[in-house]
């Protein structure tokens, strides 16, 4: 093996030697779901039996089984010494001096600028929360929620009034899951025990969720965004074929298990109002079970427990059960629209193996800053900077935008920026493009 003699049953390398060497074929090889190396600032690390206690989630790891790990593990590391305990017992060699320091089709030059340009994000102290950011975005969401409440119980049921509850519990919802998405990615308070205590409250107390689900959900988002099979967003379960090659290879198999043709029309009655309340729901509840995060499971019960004891004494079981679910449902508008009008429209396709950077820009895109915008959004109007800086709190994105915009130019890197009415436009758009790609496959190939 490179240099480095056989590995031993422990992992480590065997032939008397304390760390081999490595060429890329030879680390490429190791990709399986029984058998995972990772390259992290030319070390190699069997990562195997690791990927099962990753707090990120074990199929992160697997994503880059076989792979150059290094930029993916500065996005989601802020503390690299802090992590360095964990990685040096799985350390079995490094890269052969000849071996490049970037495998397959990564670009060196746009690797060096991008650490550039992070290095002196970090020296501006762009990476750096202000807690009094967030603890005012909490405080409204508290507000919202019982200011809803206040007003149904001093002024009373009619539906007047229950439909303008629902509206404040929609918006309080909806920025409770920007601000549990903040806590998810980045350390708002030095002491991390606070960090972790804060993001269990705000997805389990105050949206029903799990914390473990999330995380384990969206980091895989992050490190393959818009990869088939890599990214479970645009998992789409047979309901649509998105991108140009999916629709293709559909089609060619004649799979039809949808009319695809009209998927940009069916898209409303489907995603929008039921991934929430019905799919998301579902899942987060067979996974908090499946997978035994019974911590997670106390917290959104404290949820559950929480609103039924404010709305039944109102509105009874069946009103309040239905109150609920009309939230739910007009929170799942909401998330779909401003989630999707980022990614979907973008570049669909199986893994490329490129740079972060490249990547990052080829499947996000940015929305129009402005107050509204940036509040409707949680600032995920920022997308691209969001996604190339996932620890950066979001009050810092449009500091870094020009530095990024100015970066893709240099190499000629597309960086895209909508209105938001554009943006949500494009997944309309982009749902009846792949819609007649796969329509002209399953008719005449």
């Amino acid at each position: 093996m490179g240099g480095g003699g056989q590995l031993t049953e422990s992992g480590k390398p065997g032939g008397g030697r304390s760390a081999g060497v490595y060429t890329w074929d030879e680390v490429q090889s190791h990709d399986s779901k029984t058998d995972q190396w990772v390259v992290i600032d030319r070390k190699v690390y069997n990562t195997t039996e690791w990927a099962k206690r990753h707090p990120g989630g074990f199929r992160v790891i697997a994503h880059y089984a076989g792979q150059d790990a290094t930029e993916v593990f500065s996005a989601f590391h802020p503390d690299p010494a802090f992590v360095q305990k964990f990685l040096k017992p799985l350390l079995i060699g490094e890269l052969a001096a000849s071996e490049p320091s970037q495998d397959r089709n990564k670009n060196a030059a746009i690797i060096q600028d991008f650490h550039t340009l992070r290095t002196q994000a970090e020296r501006k102290g762009l990476f750096r929360a202000r807690p009094l950011f967030f603890c005012l975005h909490l405080g409204h969401i508290v507000l919202l929620e019982a200011l809803a409440w206040l007003m149904i119980w001093r002024w009373g049921t009619n539906w007047i009034l229950t439909l303008l509850c629902a509206v404040m519990l929609t918006v309080s919802q909806s920025q409770a899951g920007w601000l549990q998405h903040d806590f998810g990615h980045l350390s708002v308070f030095k002491k991390s025990r606070w960090n972790h205590l804060l993001h269990k409250f705000i997805i389990g107390h105050l949206k029903g969720a799990s914390a473990n689900w999330w995380n384990h959900r969206h980091f895989q988002h992050h490190a393959k965004p818009n990869v088939i099979r890599k990214d479970p967003d645009i998992n789409m379960l047979n309901i649509f074929v998105l991108g140009e090659t999916q629709p293709v290879e559909y089609g060619i198999k004649k799979i039809k298990h949808m009319p695809y043709n009209h998927q940009h029309q069916y898209f409303f009655l489907v995603a929008p109002p039921l991934l929430i309340p019905i799919f998301f729901h579902f899942q987060i509840m067979k996974t908090m079970v499946s997978r035994h995060y019974w911590v997670d499971l106390v917290w959104s019960m404290t949820y559950y427990l929480r609103y039924f004891s404010c709305y039944i004494p109102l509105y009874g079981v069946f009103g309040s059960l239905a109150l609920i679910s009309f939230v739910r449902f007009l929170e799942s508008h909401w998330f779909v629209w401003v989630t999707q009008m980022n990614h979907l429209p973008m570049d669909i396709d199986y893994e490329k193996h490129q740079d972060w950077l490249t990547m990052q820009m080829q499947s996000t895109c940015n929305v129009e800053q402005s107050a509204f915008n940036d509040w409707f959004s949680g600032h995920l109007n920022f997308q691209i900077e969001h996604h190339l800086f996932p620890t950066m709190p979001r009050h810092n994105y449009y500091l870094v935008a020009p530095e990024v915009r100015a970066l893709c130019a240099k190499y000629g890197i597309p960086y895209q920026v909508k209105t938001l009415w554009q943006g949500f436009a494009d997944i309309v758009r982009s749902l009846k493009s792949s819609g007649d790609l796969w329509l002209d496959a399953y008719l005449h190939k």
